[in-house]
């Protein structure tokens, strides 16, 4: 049977796709960045699903199966050694591309890893960079440690090369352990490679002044690191060792697990279905989710995060990185690991990545899924009878884990026994930081250890989530609660408050607005619910956070145009992914983002509509967070709004939970005693 065509492509299909290339392409060399799932296009997909869901006798979804397609991405390496950057479509089935693109100069194709050991590599065969490094005194037994990075936005004016950077710290090698936080030991010097060259073009010498010094002026001694001090965050190397007094909390499921996994990508829990696959720029989707039968959504993902510096200094200006649309989030994803990163029961799915000569490889246990319990779901005791009803808020997690060079990012989808869908986003790892000279502060940030700067910075992120509310044509509308001034005939009391709805007709941008209580809708018009009369609907606040902080018309603004607002709704059109648009590497403008979508003032009444979400933290760290930092966590919750006739978490087993005892040995029953 064929693979379902939200599924994952597995190794076949990958060598097939990367096949197909290398026979279009014969006399030049080939260097492979990607190979995934092309979606297929929605119109096709609606007609599969359609009788998917039906499961018609003599009507099988195969007879309407749409084509598998991979997206390749590559360079074409000519006579001219420039690599030129190509996009096509490969038809797994039939064997041929069906589409390609040669992608101008003007954009830039997202990094790779073994770019990054290119720029290792380039900077220990620069002799300028090797001459940089022996102007600094590094203590006894310390090593040279760089880290890649992307460039950032161009300059206005700039020649639009291929440019990569690497930030610089040094590692003490003298406790002979691999994991020794390097991050303690910054060095002020940033090499920039050109990508096409391989070679250190330029090497940019960092100021390290504090409050009142020069925003360029080289302050620091040669002995740069003689104020720095150790900061390990591995148990094997904390001073005090870890803590002796915690006892084990264990997550058991005596009976197995209550989710269903078939074909690899369909999971079935508690009157939920959907399917997941992995892409190496958004990491986890879930598509055509359905709660007892209803559909709820096509598609839902993290689309975009941007984290843009606010040092004044040069070249920190440049200091922004669009973490999916840069380097790619699935690229990044963590192996997790059982009783680590997830607890109890536990079903891993695994992804396939390609080298550059586009051989495919096993990228395991990618995404986790387990259940968790969330506290009491709902409970009520009846005063006269004492008796209580409790029912537990169970969740389904599909979750996956980034690294970014110093950041972790754990991102989860949980659907509850209650219909709701919560997206979340952790942000953990080590903050980005500077070299500043003793006793010194600085407005740019605040100084964490001896020696060490972390930076102002911002977390911004994008979610996406096409809406198919029992079906795809649907509607927006904002909820607003406003007092009512007292009046005797209408608030006599002035206790009366009002609901006004407006709703979003054409495609826009609006803001979080927690003062009045402004709540989103997702409606279908054409279906009531029967006793209120309102029209089905799935509610969600947007998290009233800080927008994007740089200055308008700046370069950290123009290329992150998708920050301006907390909420986007455009009109749906196949490949439309990604709130900053397709390329964000090295970009000065955002191009084809939502700020792009929103233009064409498209109807979005009754609509096949998509919803953006744009939610962050402004992270201005704190001693605290040194040297990784406890998880700040967002969540943005969508919940039904009139969509069922009641609680549809009613029919939750209300049992008592054998496992649980008293502290000090003794037991007693849920609800025995009455009040």
């Amino acid at each position: 049977m064929r693979p379902h065509p939200f599924q994952t492509l597995n190794l076949d299909e990958t060598r097939i796709a990367r096949d197909v290339i290398l026979s279009q392409h014969p006399d030049v060399v080939v260097d492979f960045r990607e190979i995934f799932l092309q979606e297929p296009e929605k119109e096709l997909m609606k007609q599969y699903l359609d009788l998917e869901h039906a499961s018609q006798p003599g009507r099988s979804p195969q007879s309407k199966q749409p084509p598998r397609l991979a997206k390749c991405q590559y360079d074409v390496i000519g006579s001219s050694k420039v690599p030129e950057y190509h996009e096509a479509v490969v038809d797994v089935g039939s064997r041929r591309r069906v589409k390609h693109e040669v992608i101008g100069k003007e954009h830039h194709a997202s990094l790779t890893l073994w770019e990054f050991e290119t720029l290792v590599q380039a900077c220990k065969e620069s002799e300028e960079f090797q001459n940089a490094i022996k102007e600094l005194t590094l203590p006894e037994g310390f090593e040279l440690v760089v880290e890649p990075w992307p460039y950032g936005g161009l300059d206005i004016g700039a020649e639009n090369r291929r440019y990569f950077q690497g930030l610089c710290f040094a590692q003490d090698t003298k406790n002979g352990n691999a994991d020794s936080n390097f991050y303690a030991y910054p060095l002020p010097l940033i090499p920039v490679m050109d990508a096409h060259l391989k070679k250190i073009v330029r090497i940019d010498r960092l100021a390290t002044g504090g409050k009142g010094d020069s925003l360029t002026g080289k302050t620091h001694s040669e002995r740069v690191l003689d104020h720095c001090q150790s900061a390990e965050y591995v148990p094997e190397l904390l001073p005090g060792g870890t803590r002796k007094d915690m006892k084990p909390i264990n997550i058991t499921q005596p009976d197995g697990p209550s989710f269903k996994v078939s074909d690899e990508s369909l999971v079935e829990w508690q009157k939920w279905r959907f399917r997941v696959s992995f892409n190496p720029r958004e990491g986890a989707v879930l598509h055509d989710i359905h709660y007892d039968g209803r559909s709820i959504a096509y598609r839902l993902s993290i689309s975009e995060m941007t984290v843009p510096y606010g040092d004044a200094r040069p070249p920190f200006h440049r200091k922004q990185a669009f973490d999916f649309g840069d380097g790619g989030a699935g690229n990044c994803a963590n192996n997790l690991s059982l009783g680590c990163d997830c607890l109890g029961v536990i079903k891993y799915f695994d992804a396939v990545v390609v080298g550059s000569d586009g051989e495919p490889r096993v990228h395991p246990n990618v995404i986790c899924l387990h259940e968790q319990d969330n506290g009491i779901g709902w409970k009520h005791t009846n005063w006269r009878t004492g008796r209580a009803v409790v029912a537990r808020l169970r969740e389904l997690v599909v979750q996956f884990i980034i690294t970014l060079a110093n950041y972790e990012y754990v991102f989860a989808f949980k659907l509850d026994t209650a219909g709701g869908l919560t997206i979340e986003v952790r942000a953990t790892g080590i903050v980005s930081v500077v070299n500043i000279d003793p006793g010194k502060t600085s407005d740019y940030g605040n100084v964490v250890s001896g020696g060490v700067l972390a930076q102002n910075h911002q977390h911004i992120f994008a979610t996406r989530l096409d809406p198919a509310i029992d079906g795809h044509k649907n509607s927006m509308l904002y909820e607003e609660s406003h007092p009512v001034p007292q009046n005797p005939e209408t608030n006599p009391n002035g206790n009366f408050y009002e609901i006004r709805k407006t709703p979003i007709t054409h495609s826009s941008g609006h803001d979080a607005a927690p003062h009045h209580n402004r709540v989103f809708k997702i409606t279908n018009p054409s279906k009531k619910n029967k006793s209120s009369g309102n029209p089905v609907a799935y509610k969600f606040t947007p998290p009233p956070t800080q927008k994007l902080l740089a200055a308008p018309g700046s370069i950290q603004s123009n290329r992150a145009l998708f920050t301006q607002h907390h909420v986007w709704v455009t009109k749906y059109q196949d490949d439309e992914l990604y709130a900053a648009g397709r390329y964000t590497l090295q970009s000065q403008h955002e191009r084809g983002g939502v700020a792009d979508m929103v233009k064409r003032n498209d109807n979005v009444t009754d609509e096949d509509l998509v919803l953006w979400n744009v939610f962050g933290l402004t992270h201005n760290p704190r001693v605290e967070d040194w040297p990784v930092m406890p998880v700040d966590i967002f969540q943005v919750h969508f919940r039904p709004s009139d969509f069922f006739d009641a609680n549809p978490a009613i029919d939750v087993p209300s049992s008592k939970n054998q496992a649980s005892v008293l502290a000090d040995g003794g037991e007693r029953c849920c609800g025995a005693e009455k009040l």
